[in-house]
């Protein structure tokens, strides 16, 4: 009986945790790129990939749901390709997406480490000039423990969650792996992909909610050594990170954003230029 009480307790803890956790994600459009990308769903098509080079594949499909990018207004869904930073036994696999034929942006890294010899754990980063600021996930999961003397005291803890299981993880640290780097590029794609039209926000973004409740925002690095490896190798864009300026402010992140109107005359000569900036405050995370 007691037992069933424990699980009881867990089961709805967990639920209400998870919803409390999604409830503060859930808020509407940041106004960054991040909002038509999941860092949740990324890690779920890891975790389900059996290799990176599947794991590519599986980004781009539009049924997945994962990516809804269009960084070059081009009216396109972005192709993101996957690369693996391999130094040892840490990885860092980048997933990036081509902006022109000479800029490309990562669009967020998932770094791994081997933290013993049946063991690891990983973390998915967010690029800050894609989510506004460097935004970290990692797996979620819940274990209970008990503590009182006039009964039971049940407590939900987080617990970091060992990924050495995931088959994807297996395979970049398998005997002979050579590191994975997409061989697609600018307007040289796999012939399985066809770019769709971005979808609505309002449309997408209920598909990203499901992908949820086993992962959640943290702030603390855990995954050091892939980071180290990470960094001097990070690839930004230009376009992009003039596309979206962020300031700082005593009420905390802002999205400041300039919007030059033009006006031309019969022959097509500029007559006027008028700038407008639009602020909005950030609220991914609540």
């Amino acid at each position: 009986m007691k037992k069933q009480i424990k699980a009881y307790i867990l089961t709805f803890l967990t639920i209400f945790f998870t919803a409390s956790i999604t409830t503060a994600q859930d808020a509407e459009s940041t106004g960054y790129p991040g909002d038509n990308f999941s860092l949740e769903g990324a890690l779920e098509l890891f975790k389900k990939a059996d290799s990176p080079e599947a794991f590519e594949k599986m980004l781009n499909a539009e049924d997945n749901h994962i990516n809804n990018l269009d960084l070059n207004d081009d009216n396109e869904i972005d192709y993101v390709r996957v690369i693996d930073n391999m130094d040892g036994d840490v990885h860092a696999i980048v997933l990036q997406v081509f902006v022109s034929e000479d800029e490309s942006q990562d669009i967020a890294v998932i770094e791994i480490e081997k933290t013993g010899k049946d063991e690891a754990i990983l973390q998915i980063l967010g690029d800050e000039d894609v989510f506004g600021d460097e935004t970290i996930v990692e797996p979620f999961e819940a274990a209970t423990s008990e503590d009182g003397k006039n009964g039971p005291n049940i407590t939900v803890e987080r617990i970091v969650v060992n990924v050495w299981g995931w088959p994807s993880v297996r395979f970049v640290y398998a005997p002979g792996y050579r590191a994975w780097v997409s061989p697609y590029r600018w307007r040289h794609y796999p012939v399985w992909f066809s770019p769709w039209r971005p979808h609505p926000f309002h449309v997408w973004h209920p598909y990203v909610v499901n992908y949820r409740p086993h992962y959640h925002v943290v702030t603390t690095h855990r995954v050091t050594r892939a980071h180290a490896v990470y960094a001097p190798r990070r690839t930004g864009s230009k376009t992009v990170r003039t596309h979206t300026t962020v300031v700082k402010t005593r009420k905390g992140t802002v999205k400041k954003s300039t919007t030059t109107t033009t006006k031309r005359g019969p022959k097509g000569q500029v007559k006027s230029q008028k700038k407008t900036t639009t602020v909005k405050g950030k609220r991914r995370g609540g």
